[in-house]
């Protein structure tokens, strides 16, 4: 049975590794997950200056998934320069960097200095963090978004995707899938966590974490039907070199079939991550194959985006 995927040029050995923001700050976290069944290594999205994030507690995990506010806690963009050079040393495994600059400059900057890192292989530019008070999420004012997309892919000599915030109706991904038709990036990402969300603890009576005011992004089970659906529709509108990653619910190797019938080709995991450990990437390895085997498909790209509608 044949798991590998390309992304731009990029061969992974199966379609599952890390969505950046879980347990991927420090080297000694990348270095774990190096180790484990991950397929890449994708570091923490990085600021231009080291950041302590927002105040704790800032992370809440319940039944259905997550709530966290971390504010972008990080170790500032030349450190995770330094931790490529590292991990791609020891794993021989795909790194991938994850951008989020605090300013529209600080995007083309972060993302011209990981061109220049041999051992970076692909560039992920967020464009979806709800979770920095008085910020909004550039993913969601397309005219700004179309900007920055244009200048940073001008100084980008490296593949280049985007993970996009979460969208809910036809009319935005249409203006999305726009911009992102006309400047190509090698692949997407979606979706980041659902954002703003609020749970409550009942016996307290209070907010379950401490910035602003309770509210935070939404990650895990309550995310799956909103992923899914960003998964397919962006399949059926974007241009077929466009490759799709696919994150937000996955708990299983039968979540990560799902995103890829619906038209993604690889799949992040987050909250389960943080919630299971390691041993999530390796288990749904092994699911995965068990459904493939079970289906009778030899490869990821037969049934990848094959989802069938019910006809009238």
């Amino acid at each position: 049975m044949n798991l590998g995927i390309n992304i731009a040029g990029i061969e992974l050995a199966h379609p599952i590794f890390n969505a950046s923001g879980i347990l991927d700050e420090t080297l000694e976290e990348m270095e774990a997950i190096g180790r484990s069944e991950s397929s890449a290594i994708l570091m923490k999205s990085c600021t231009l200056e080291p950041r302590e994030g927002n105040p704790k507690p800032r992370y809440y995990e319940d039944e259905f998934g997550s709530i966290n506010s971390s504010g972008l806690p990080n170790k500032g963009y030349k450190e995770y320069g330094k931790y490529a050079t590292i991990l791609k040393a020891k794993f021989k495994k795909p790194v991938i960097a994850s951008v989020s600059g605090m300013k529209f400059d600080d995007n083309v900057r972060i993302v011209k200095f990981f061109s220049a890192i041999q051992e970076i292989d692909l560039i992920e530019l967020n464009l979806s963090c709800p979770n920095l008070e008085g910020r909004p999420q550039i993913g969601y004012d397309f005219e700004a978004s179309d900007k920055l997309i244009r200048v940073v892919k001008d100084v980008c000599s490296k593949p280049l995707g985007l993970k996009l915030p979460p969208y809910f109706d036809f009319a935005h991904f249409d203006m999305m899938a726009k911009v992102i038709n006309r400047h190509k990036p090698d692949f997407v990402t979606c979706i980041n966590s659902l954002g703003d969300g609020l749970i409550i603890d009942a016996e307290k009576e209070q907010t379950v974490i401490k910035p602003k005011g309770g509210f935070g992004g939404i990650g895990g089970l309550y995310c799956k039907p909103t992923a899914l659906a960003n998964v397919r529709r962006f399949y059926e509108i974007l241009d077929k070199d466009i490759k799709i990653i696919g994150v937000g619910g996955i708990n299983s190797g039968k979540d990560v079939f799902e995103l890829i019938l619906a038209g993604a080709s690889a799949v992040q995991i987050g909250t389960q991550f943080a919630k299971e450990g390691l041993n999530v990437f390796g288990r749904c390895v092994t699911e995965l194959q068990d459904l493939m085997k079970k289906k009778k498909y030899g490869s990821i790209d037969e049934f990848r985006g094959k989802l069938r509608v019910i006809s009238q």
